[in-house]
């Protein structure tokens, strides 16, 4: 499960941080219709690090669903327990909508679902990151658990 987390997070992180490609693919097509040979190529590496999140998803959650999550820690109030099963709810969710929206959008032509997908989804993840970073650094640092460590080193 370590290695999907990590490597699931690793392609978000690439998606997030470098659309360029997809951006300027989509660019062209609005303006000209058409894109060269080198903006399709970038878009379509976008795509696939989104279809590969995907299948990771999927395959984590099926894990997740066979072996159970993992326990959460006594120290933690349950208001926040509570909070963070949320939070990895609404992760998960966003983590298929994306792929979904976007595949959508590129492949099938749904072009109000890319602004979806880049405009809306985009930011409440990088809001959810945010909250998920944030709650790995309070289980560190406040209430002194195990959760870091079980991410990194098991």
């Amino acid at each position: 499960m370590r290695i999907l987390h990590w490597l699931t997070a690793a392609l978000v992180f690439f998606n997030l941080l470098l659309p360029d490609g997809m951006n300027e693919w989509h660019r062209s097509m609005r303006r000209n219709g058409s894109a060269t040979a080198d903006q399709i190529a970038s878009a379509n590496i976008h795509a696939y690090v989104g279809i590969a999140i995907l299948l990771l998803v999927v395959l984590r959650l099926g894990l997740r669903l066979y072996q159970g999550a993992p326990p959460s820690s006594s120290r933690e109030p349950a208001i926040f327990r509570l909070a963070a099963k949320f939070a990895h709810v609404v992760l998960y969710a966003l983590l298929l909508a994306m792929p979904v929206t976007g595949m959508a959008s590129y492949y099938l032509g749904f072009d109000s679902l890319g602004g979806v997908h880049a405009d809306i989804l985009k930011v409440i993840l990088w809001a959810v990151l945010g909250a998920h970073v944030l709650g790995v650094l309070i289980h560190q640092f406040y209430w002194k658990t195990d959760v870091l460590r079980r991410m990194t080193v098991g």
